[in-house]
């Protein structure tokens, strides 16, 4: 309201205890908007995720599941080997970071039982 009363942008930032950059980022979103451009908008929390709904079901379903040692190569799941099989069943290159990330979204968690080793007889 100040900036429309005159006020210069750096002294109505001022009396409002406001960054003047702030203050020219309301002014532009209330000349492209007008009072609607004020109000708060949705924002996105981080970048879009890589992987569809469809294809986290499928990865929660491998881990649920548990490694076929003949088709991947191990025994218990790590980061990095569900790593290569996303990119090798959805072409789709996660950071083994990213895939832990993941892993932590759809509520599992580091806790692993020991592995069965096929070789072994209990």
């Amino acid at each position: 309201a100040l900036v429309l009363d005159g006020w210069s942008r750096e002294a109505a930032a001022e009396a409002c205890a406001m960054d003047r950059q702030t203050l020219r980022d309301w002014v532009h979103r209330y000349n492209e908007s007008g009072l609607d451009g004020l109000s708060n908008r949705p924002r996105r929390n981080g970048p879009h995720p890589r992987l569809s709904a469809e294809q986290q079901a499928a990865v929660a379903k491998w881990v649920e599941q548990g490694p076929d040692l003949e088709r991947d190569g191990v025994v218990r799941w790590r980061c990095i080997d569900l790593q290569r099989r996303i990119m090798r069943v959805f072409d789709v290159s996660l950071h083994e970071r990213t895939v832990g990330k993941l892993l932590r979204k759809l509520s599992f968690r580091r806790l692993s039982v020991r592995p069965q080793y096929p070789q072994t007889v209990p």
